[in-house]
């Protein structure tokens, strides 16, 4: 019999059995296989292997008898290299398992060495961070070596961090730069990163982060602060709880850019009547203030960034009624449902009938309205909006019905 021979369709459930058991026994050719309904082809096929005839339509065959003819036959170095050839590559399924195994065990080993050496061992929520972390997974997607290097350097960054080693507040690039000689190493995002965090959710007995401002609320809490100067959000007709230089800026009719810090530092109040009008463009804040208008009003500039958010959540916590307009898009309703489900925005000519009377009103002024790219987005506060504009499949952005939203305006 020929290799050839050996690889044919008759043959075929043999050797996908063949393959499957062999990876299971550790490439080991022990243990038999039952083949039940062969047809003729494949009991002639059988015989002709195993030198025996076949005459039910069910056979056994012993691996180790399989594995002993293929090496005298000469065709193959037995049964694991054979299989190897026409059903591989072939893996060690229990060696594989092991090998992660005790790949993990240098992983942790590793770690508690770290803890030892830092002195942070005996801290309380040293093993329910280990703990954490063999939940998380987090460390498993990543190969073991990086998960080495990454699980040491977390300790290193522990070892600073100011609610651990009681020191003042220290920057979190001042802290990544310590640890790991670069100043983002511990960014949002980063495997570094978020190691640190579930650490310090671990210590201070709070919920794993998720979302940017929950991160930063945690990197406080440990006495690490983060970059607060480098984002803004686009305001105007805010005040605060007493005065200062934001109630100059609206009593003057000015635009504000404030940032994470500004917001730590001012208590920022809604304005008399208690709603905020949140727009996606600035140019509705700058129509707005050209206009006259002096009403509360906040930017996202399209998705909010931590800065927007932080304000919105403030507000909201505040009593605001906070109420959104965007673009008829779908971008623009993604962002409406974040900010609906996030912080109980009500629309503001936002909804199915204001889209379509957009659409009747721009007509006959508008050479061509811009084209919906993307797939469909529902919108949590009005489901025939997304019909509507599914329908016509145009957007209309918020500079073409900027009369509409000053006119709200006081």
């Amino acid at each position: 019999m020929t290799t050839a021979a050996l690889d044919r369709p008759a043959l075929g459930r043999l050797w996908d059995l063949a393959a499957e058991r062999l990876q299971r026994n550790g490439l080991r050719p022990t243990g038999t296989l039952r083949l039940g309904g062969l047809d003729r082809s494949e009991r002639h096929a059988l015989a002709g292997l195993l030198g025996r005839p076949i005459a039910a339509d069910r056979a056994t065959v012993d691996l180790a008898d399989l594995d002993r003819r293929l090496r005298n036959s000469g065709l193959a170095a037995g049964l694991v290299d054979f299989v190897d050839q026409v059903r591989g590559p072939l893996v060690d399924r229990p060696g594989h398992r092991q090998a992660r195994a005790d790949a993990a065990a240098r992983v942790w080993a590793a770690g508690h060495q770290a803890v030892h050496e830092a002195g942070i061992a005996a801290l309380p929520w040293v093993e329910p961070w280990f703990a954490e972390l063999r939940r998380s997974g987090v460390l498993a997607r990543v190969p073991p070596e990086r998960a080495e290097r990454a699980l040491a350097t977390a300790v290193l960054c522990l070892r600073s961090v100011p609610a651990v080693c009681g020191g003042p507040a220290c920057d979190r690039r001042d802290l990544a730069s310590l640890a790991t000689g670069g100043a983002h190493g511990l960014d949002d995002g980063s495997l570094l990163g978020s190691l640190v965090l579930r650490a310090a959710a671990v210590a201070t007995a709070r919920p794993y982060p998720a979302s940017a401002v929950e991160r930063r609320a945690l990197w406080r809490a440990v006495g690490v602060l983060t970059d607060e100067v480098s984002t803004t959000v686009l305001t105007a007709g805010l005040g605060t709880s007493g005065h200062s230089w934001l109630d100059d800026r609206t009593a003057t009719g000015w635009e504000s850019h404030l940032t994470i810090r500004d917001l730590r530092r001012l208590d920022i109040r809604p304005p008399p009547g208690g709603t905020v009008f949140v727009c996606e463009n600035p140019r509705v804040i700058e129509a707005a203030l050209d206009a006259g208008r002096r009403s509360g009003l906040v930017c996202t500039q399209g998705q909010p960034v931590v800065a927007v958010t932080a304000l919105l959540d403030h507000l909201a916590t505040a009593g605001a009624e906070l109420r959104y307009h965007g673009d008829f898009d779908w971008p623009g309703l993604t962002i409406a449902n974040g900010l609906v489900r996030a912080y109980g925005c009500r629309p503001w000519r936002f909804a199915a009938a204001d889209y379509l009377d957009a659409l009747t009103r721009l007509a006959p002024v508008v050479a061509e309205l811009a084209t919906l790219e993307g797939m469909p987005v529902t919108a949590s506060w009005d489901t025939h909006l997304t019909a509507e504009m599914a329908s016509a499949g145009r957007a209309v952005h918020e500079e073409l019905v900027l009369a509409d939203l000053i006119a709200d305006l006081t």
